[in-house]
Order: C-alpha cells, then structure tokens, then sequence
C-alpha cells in the first residue's frame, strides 16, 4: 500500500473514532424468526411498523425489543443487507467489524468474532469452527458455506461471546444467526437484475404466495452471479478469480390449524469460479543459508521473476489448474405446535457438503508443486426439540436437546515437479552431503485417503427470573457430549528410484508412506449467568459470565514430523478448548428514541485455544492441530445509529480487540527464526494473528420525496466508509506477514417508485483502496510471500421490480 493510502486510512481512523464514540450501529428492522411462536412473530412485524427505531429479535427464542436484551448482538436487515450489496458472511464483515473472515478459498475458510473462532490458515475437518453459522436454525458445519451466496434472508443476527444454553450446536466464539423470509399466504414477486463493470452479471428471482389458501403457502427464490477473472495470468494466457455461481432456495408454510405450523426448506449453492489464485506480494529473509533464500532459488530456476512484484497489477504466472468448485445442499423440516403457554419446537436437517478444488500451491509458473487436489465430501444430520415458554412471565425459560452427527470423506493427490527438488531441498542433502539429483522428486506424487466421523449430543436450557420489573437474572446451563473417530492414510510414490539413504530421507522429509487411527470422547458441563438492571427507562445494563466449550480435535490431514522426517504420533488429537469470559454492557435509546448508543466491554481467557498451524518449512505446507496453552482477548464495542431528521439515518461501529497469546511456548517459528529443518520458537505474548485491533463502519442514507414525471415515489443517495487497521496473516505472526490497514468507502444512488420499481447505482470501493484480503508463506521455506488483493473499483447498476 502506498504512503499515502496509508495517510489517508490514518486520518480516516480517528475521525472514524471521534464520530462513532457520538453516534454508531445496528441497523436493522424487525421481522419473524423460526424459533418463535407465530403471535411472537406478528406482535414483532406489528411493533417495528409502530416504531421507526425499535428493532426486534428472536435470539433469546421470543421477539425482543434487541434494546431489552441483556446480550451483545447486532442485527443487519435484508433490505441492509440488498442496499449494500452483501450476499455472503465474507461481505458482511465490512458492515460488522467484530466478524473478520479470512479465506484463501471455501474450504480455507476462518471466521472470528472478537478474535477467537478459527485461526487463520489450512482448515483441518478434524476441527469444528468456533463461530456457529445457522441458517432458520440449521448449524452448517462447514467453513465453505460462509463464502456461499445467500438469497431471500430476512436478517442476519450477530450473537458476540460463547452459545450454548439457547443454540443446538455449542461454539465458543459467538454465533451468525441468519433468518430467510417465510412463505407468505399474500402473493408477491420480486425480479432483480444488476450489470456492472468487469462483466458482472447478476439476477434474482422470488416468488412467494398460497398454494391452499389458509394452509399452504410456497416461496422459491433463484439467483446466479458472473464476473470476469480480476487476474491476468501471464503464463496461461486467460483471466483467473472470476465469479461464477448459482443459488436456490424453495419453502412450504404449512398451517393446519391455529396451533400448528409446519416450515420445510431445500437450499441449493453451487460455485464453479477458476478463482483463488494467489499474487507475489514479498520476498522475507530466513536464518537458511544464502542459496536457499528467494532472490538465489529465483536466480537458479533461469533467472526466474514473478510475473509482477506489485500485487496490485493483479498479474500472475501459475502453470498449475486452478479450480474453487463447491456444492452445498440441505433440507430441514422444522415445526412449532403452541400449546397454549409454552411452544415446542423440532428441526429436523439434513446437509451436504463437496468439495472439488485444484491449486498450484507454488503460485508461480515454476514446476515446484504442480498439483494440489483434496476433494472432500462432507453429510450431517441434525436433530433439535426445544420447549419454551410463551408471552412475558415471572420466570421464562427455555429448554431442548440436540444430535448431530457428521461424517468427512477426503480423497487427495498431491504432485512436485522437475523444480522441486533443487527449490524444496538443495543440492545437497544429508551428512556426509549427497548431490541431490535434479529429478529427485519429479513425478513425485501423495495419495491420501482420510474419513472422520463426529457424533454430538446435548441438552440444554436457559431461564430470565424477571424478579423486578429493573431487575433480571438469566442462568443458563448446557452438558455434551461428542465422540470423534479419524482414519488418515497417506501414500507416497514416484519421483526418482533409489536406494541412498540419504536421497531416501530427503524425499521423505517432503511426504512419505504412513497411516494411523485416532479417536475421543468429551464431555463438559458449561453455562452462563446474566445480570441485568434498568438503571433508567431506556437505559439497561447488564453483566454477564460465560463458560464456553469445545471438543478436542483430531488431525485430519496429516501430523507433523520430527527433525527425522518421522511423523509424531503422539499429536494427532488434540485437548479441549474451554473459554472463560466475562462481559459488561449498556444500552441506551435517547432523543426520542431517535438515537441508540450501546456499550459492550468483555474480556475472554481461553486455555487450550485449538489454532490450526503451518509448517512451511517442508515441501508438502502441511497444517496441522495444536493446543495453545492460552489466549487472552479483551475489547471494548461501540455501536449504534442516529436519525436527527425525518429521511436520514446514519450508523456506525466501533471495536478496539486486544487479542495475545498468552503462552504458546512450543509454536512453530515464524518464516523469519526459520533455518533448516523443524524450528520451534515461544510466540508467548505475541498479538493473535487474524486480528485487528482497531475496525469501524460509518454510513448513512438520505432520503426525500420526489415526483418524477406521473411516477410518485423517494430518492435517496447513500454511503458507507469502513476501516481495518492492520494484522498478521500467520499463525506464527511473522514480521512478513503483516496487512496492513484499509479504508473501504461504498456509494449508492437510487429512486424507489410508490409501483415498486427500483433502480440504484451504485460503486464498491469507491477510491479504488489497495488492501490485501490475506498473505500466505510459500512452501518450503523461500522466504516468499503470496497474497490476495482485494476487489478494486467497482460499479454498476440495479434494477428491482416488486409485485
């Protein structure tokens, strides 16, 4: 990033921070949610008609004014969500700066809140996510479907902090609760259609009405999105990091009687771009010797240079197949029969998860890597009841049990080519030295065949003692238990024959023929306690402790291995993570309910914190499970919104996240303390990578009457600005794998008519910022760095008919 991107996203920072500490975010509108009884659902739409600023939830299972919850959630509306042009988690995280998602692609998927869920790097399927996806209450397992595009949602729920005591699956980071519009038993229709620069196509599709009238009603909603590759690649001579997907989504609402209603849902995303290539952003220095730095190799391979030493020319070289192929498919029946006082609740899921992904993991047109392909394939079955109490008592409660199960299939190959073994090994190796051929490891190819098995089952509950009408207690108490089984073999064969030792143990330390079997059992008792106090009418607080959970793990793509080349056995499953935290929060509602400012100040430590690390000194960039021995985040929140006047709304957020680990004292150095072989080095109170300290969003929209011709109707002009400061991309936080900060401005221009026609223009990114998306370390210790750059300058326009 220039000097002066950087001056500008400096300056941006503080006034981003004086603004928001005045005003700030959570712009949204209320609406019904699956897990509510149906009067809950309607008194909810009734009330966000009455009330221009009053947003209602159903995170606690009945609608909620969300200023009356004693928790840390924000809610984001589907016309937000539209206006902004979000249709996947990854885009949400400009507008909620408390999420941070990194993806190299779907299945290399971590998403964080506060700091904790995932760190960042390969994802292991040995190891659940510590932020919950769900979508109508259905937990998705997978980090893929966080990229996968979204379509008819009614509003999106962050939940900030361990779940368990009102959620089917536990997590220890927070939750994404997403809602989709039910069927409607008025007919409506929407059509949609957006064109912009750089060949992106968009269309949408929606239709909802009654199929019997009174008792079944249907609602089908259709998308596809394409856009021409961002990338030139210089050696194969096409366009790469496209956009190419399609999305369906088809409910029932059935209603026999007053008291019973039936929800079924299928759901359909498939992604098929040529994307996630990576560009050369760096070249680092390690303790290697000279010849196994970056600049010598490069000089050794022909005088090889990337295609670009400036990311943002977004010119690549890779000689590999590049392909993000993803499917994702479900269906769920979820029912709600009112019985009078209390609801009882089922959701019944099932999900489906493939994987077909094709990389050149050397990201350059070199012959290092030429192949890396895990498909995977991935089923779960869900099953969730709850019980729950209706209207406001003295006591509300809430209680369920929940089984999951899950089973991951992957069936890999990974191949080196004729520069693999000069690049990953040297020209000598072992002592007393042997010349290493130059066709070592040219044709050298892994096979690995890998299937875990997870089976999950809890019983939770949660109850709010309403003891006066100020005061509040809400305890709450969840027990699982999990069994995880995983088969891991892996084959390697090929490159050169030979029967030196020496020779034998280089191409072992690159991949080598073993296989092993790991299993557990777990089971953890945790909870929360919740205080809250109305210290004025519209002024609540509250204090909250937290126990949160997560299984152990086992690694399910191969372990590490010792200074041998031998792998360690002893690490293939992993210790349970337990997080402890404790959290302190206003609401306030001001100036006529005109303005709402809220406060959350939390501090989490988490023993046995389970990262997903890299080795990038072998030749394979194996990422494996470990436990860290704790981490410690602390933070502070500020969100809110403000209508001074009648058409303009303005809001904001803002989260200062202090997130160390506190002890990691057998961590995989980073690329700078790298030499030959394995290096272990103490990152003890190193910050936690994936994590800025500083994130905001500021935005507003202005809206007025204006006639245009016969048509009636409102124009409004709006804008968005949000800021990251900077963070590390390594699990190791290396001083190469630092991003810097960003400014993200957003721009919309647009009439809606009294008919219900819209048509907006608008421009993402709009002072065409440089930022990168990630970094990651190149294989085999060179030294070099690869990353994503960011969208740039993009725009177009949109056009919406409803009926």
């Amino acid at each position: 990033m220039s000097s002066s991107l950087k001056t500008k996203s400096g300056v941006f920072t503080l006034a981003l921070l004086a603004s928001v500490s005045s005003l700030a975010v959570t712009h949204a509108y209320a609406a019904d949610a699956p897990a509510a009884a149906a009067d809950d659902v309607a008194d909810a739409a009734d009330k966000a008609k009455n009330d221009i600023t009053d947003v209602y939830i159903t995170a606690r299972r009945k609608s909620e004014n969300i200023q009356d919850v004693p928790i840390s959630v924000t809610a984001v509306s589907g016309a937000q969500l539209e206006a902004q042009g979000i249709n996947n988690v990854e885009q949400l995280t400009r507008a909620q700066p408390s999420i941070q998602l990194i993806t190299q692609n779907p299945r290399n998927t971590a998403t964080t809140i506060r700091g904790l869920g995932s760190t960042i790097g390969l994802t292991n399927d040995g190891l659940e996510q510590g932020v919950g996806i769900y979508v109508d209450e259905v937990f998705y397992a997978r980090p893929g479907s966080a990229v996968a595009d979204l379509i008819d949602v009614e509003r999106i729920e962050v939940l900030r902090g361990p779940q368990g005591t009102l959620f089917g699956k536990n997590t220890t980071a927070g939750a994404l609760n997403i809602t989709t519009r039910a069927p409607t038993f008025t007919p409506e229709a929407t059509l949609e259609a957006t064109v912009g620069n750089y060949g992106f196509l968009q269309g949408k599709a929606i239709i909802s009405g009654p199929l019997i009238d009174g008792k079944l009603a249907g609602r089908l909603a259709v998308g596809a999105t394409k856009r021409d590759g961002l990338y030139e690649n210089v050696t194969t001579k096409t366009k790469q990091n496209d956009l190419n997907s399609q999305v369906l989504r088809a409910q029932l609402l059935w209603t026999p009687n007053d008291t019973l209603t039936g929800r079924f849902s299928y759901d359909y995303a498939y992604q098929d771009p040529e994307a996630n290539t990576q560009a050369f952003v760096r070249a680092g220095t390690t303790l290697r010797a000279a010849n196994r730095q970056f600049a010598f190799l490069s000089q050794q391979a022909g005088g090889y240079q990337p295609a670009s030493t400036n990311p943002y020319d977004r010119l690549v070289d890779v000689n590999g197949e590049i392909q993000a192929k993803q499917r994702i498919n479900g269906a769920s029946a979820t029912f709600n029969w009112d019985l009078g006082d209390t609801t009882l609740t089922s959701i019944t899921a099932w999900r489906k998860w493939e994987w077909w992904p094709q990389n050149d993991r050397d990201y350059t047109s070199l012959s290092i890597r030429t192949k890396s392909s895990n498909p995977s394939d991935q089923k779960q079955l869900s099953q969730e009841v709850r019980w729950a109490s209706n209207g406001d008592n003295t006591i509300d409660w809430v209680v369920g049990a929940y089984a999951f199960k899950q089973r991951v299939e992957t069936n890999g190959t990974e191949a080196w080519g004729k520069d693999a073994a000069w690049w990953l090994i040297g020209t000598t190796t072992g002592s007393p030295a042997v010349a290493v051929p130059s066709n070592l490891l040219d044709g050298y190819e892994q096979k690995l065949h890998a299937v875990g098995k997870t089976t999950s089952y809890a019983v939770f509950g949660q109850l709010t003692w309403n003891v006066t009408d100020k005061f509040k207690v809400t305890p709450g108490l969840r027990y699982t238990t999990e069994d995880k089984y995983q088969l891991y073999q892996q084959v390697a064969s090929g490159g050169l024959a030979t029967t030196n030792s020496a020779l034998i143990s280089a191409k072992n330390g690159i991949s080598r023929t073993y296989a092993y079997t790991a299993e557990l059992s777990d089971s953890k008792l945790t909870g929360q306690l919740s205080l809250s106090y109305d210290l004025a009418p519209d002024v609540l607080s509250y204090l909250t402790f937290s126990k949160g959970y997560k299984s152990g793990g086992i690694n399910a793509a191969g372990i590490p291995t010792d200074s041998a080349g031998n792998p360690v056995i002893q690490s293939a499953v992993l210790r349970p993570e337990n997080v402890s935290g404790i959290e302190l929060g206003f609401k306030t509602q001001f100036w006529d309910k005109r303005g709402t400012l809220n406060l959350a100040i939390y501090s989490n430590d988490v023993k046995d914190y389970q990262a997903n690390v890299v080795d990038s000194n072998t030749g394979s960039l194996r990422g494996y499970l470990a436990n860290v021995e704790k981490v410690e985040v602390k933070g502070v929140e500020l969100d809110g919104r403000w209508r001074p006047i009648d058409g303009f709304n303005i809001w904001g957020t803002v989260s200062y996240t202090d997130g160390k680990y506190a002890s990691f004292t057998n961590a995989p150095a980073p690329l700078e303390l790298q030499a030959s072989g394995t290096s272990i080095a103490d990152l003890s109170g190193k910050d936690l990578p994936g994590v800025s300290k500083w994130a905001g969003s500021l935005g507003g929209e202005y809206t007025w009457n204006a006639p245009f011709g016969a048509l009636t109707g409102d124009a409004y002009i709006s804008g968005d600005v949000s800021y990251r400061s900077e963070w590390n991309s390594d699990a190791s936080v290396s001083k190469y794998a630092v991003v810097d900060e960003s400014t993200i401005a957003n721009l919309r221009l647009g009439y809606r008519a009294s008919g219900g026609t819209e048509i907006f223009l608008w421009v993402k990114n709009a002072f065409d910022e440089e930022y990168l998306q990630f970094l990651t370390i190149q294989q085999g210790n060179s030294g070099a760095l690869f990353g994503q750059p960011g969208d740039p300058r993009t725009f177009g326009v949109t056009l919406r008919k409803s009926f």
